[in-house]
């Protein structure tokens, strides 16, 4: 335990303002990853913008790049090209607990069937990468909810702080690396919620059963919050952090008007959470175009955004000019790598202007999928890097 418990709330609240002053005097000097990020991302004065490289790569991608030369040494994008540290994830267990067992049910030359941490049967397939298929959710029913509740998603449950995050976090802290609460895939409202009712069936029930959805979300938000209390009094933590994926090519799953009554409730709770922490930060994961969602969001608290998809239409200086006070990252076209170095060139010159206005952390839209070569990854690293470090902001 690294910050003492005696005054530990008055020591939370102030941090976040701390900061604030802080970026009026740094700018000049050298800030570390964590001031960096936080000042960036609302919009306060900064040494540089963040160089992020966020999006690893697929399995198929690194049997690609080694056949093409990678050097064995570089095992992670962001030592090799020298990333910013991004936000380390608290790592309690904020899903099932116990873990769910995720034996291999039926396998095959192609496939393999399999429960998931979620109690989900899925198929995958065992070359490649695709979507898995999904068989089978847990939840169909009221009494399948309590059963599902009462014996994965106890909030007190002992099992959920095990690990050594007290170390790891004080770790991080020491080196100035920002600490984050939430990560994909057990942390978000609707994202959970679709892992126990399926997106179909999911769908379905916000028309014919949205008490049990009020339900649903109302138990895992509680869940959240219980495990948040008992990290944030020993943790300084800089960003609160939702996997959705609520949205597609077209637009959202559900209409603003479902998420503000069924979603935006909990995510003011958690966002009420956040300011009486001195948590500054979030943040908001949903690939697709999430553009008729944003003002809902917004509403409630989120202020920032990723990973603006590109082939779903997010365009980066489009969403500044609407929502000039919503913080964003990604919005390169992932598509550019697998082409050449002008079209790099090009995706990287587009995205310029929005850099320049701030409050954006330029990466790509998504995982580097495996039609990019290696040669080409490294000139976009290289040439991000120079853009991020160069950058004149307005």
């Amino acid at each position: 335990m690294f910050l003492a418990r005696a005054g530990i709330q008055n020591s939370l609240l102030c941090r976040y303002y701390t900061m604030e002053k802080r970026t009026e005097r740094i700018t000049n000097h050298r800030m570390n990853d964590r001031e960096r990020m936080i000042a960036w991302l609302l919009g306060k004065p900064v040494d540089r913008p963040p160089f992020w490289l966020f999006w690893g790569a697929w399995d198929s991608t690194w049997r690609r790049w080694e056949s093409e030369g990678k050097p064995p040494a570089c095992t992670d994008l962001r030592t090799w090209f020298g990333s910013d540290r991004l936000p380390g994830a608290v790592t309690v267990n904020c899903g099932p607990c116990p873990l769910i067992d995720t034996a291999v049910l039926a396998e095959d030359d192609e496939t393999i069937t399999f429960r998931d941490s979620w109690g989900i049967l899925r198929r995958d397939f065992k070359h490649g990468v695709s979507m898995p298929q999904f068989l089978d959710f847990p939840v169909k029913s009221w009494e399948d909810w309590y059963t599902f509740r009462d014996t994965w998603l106890d909030p007190h449950h002992p099992r959920r702080l095990d690990g050594p995050w007290r170390e790891q976090c004080a770790a991080w802290a020491a080196e100035g690396r920002p600490i984050q609460l939430g990560n994909y895939p057990d942390v978000g409202i609707f994202g959970t919620f679709r892992w126990l009712m399926g997106d179909e069936e999911g769908l379905v029930a916000f028309h014919t059963r949205p008490d049990l959805v009020h339900a649903i979300m109302e138990h895992m938000t509680t869940l959240y919050l219980v495990v948040f209390e008992q990290v944030v009094r020993e943790v300084p933590v800089d960003r609160i952090h939702l996997w959705e994926d609520m949205c597609y090519r077209g637009g959202p799953l559900i209409s603003p008007r479902h998420w503000r009554e069924f979603l935006g409730p909990h995510y003011r709770r958690i966002k009420a959470f956040a300011d009486a922490h001195g948590i500054p930060i979030l943040s908001v994961d949903t690939d697709g175009n999430p553009w008729k969602i944003a003002e809902p969001m917004i509403e409630t608290g989120v202020n920032l955004l990723l990973p603006m998809e590109v082939a779903a239409g997010c365009d980066v200086d489009q969403w500044q000019a609407a929502f000039p006070g919503l913080a964003m990252m990604g919005g390169i076209d992932k598509r550019a790598l697998a082409q050449d170095f002008a079209a790099i060139d090009r995706e990287l010159e587009r995205i310029r202007p929005a850099l320049a206005r701030g409050r954006y952390i330029p990466e790509l839209d998504h995982l580097v999928p495996d039609d990019v070569p290696w040669r080409n990854y490294c000139y976009y690293a290289e040439r991000l890097k120079q853009l991020v470090y160069t950058s004149k902001v307005q």
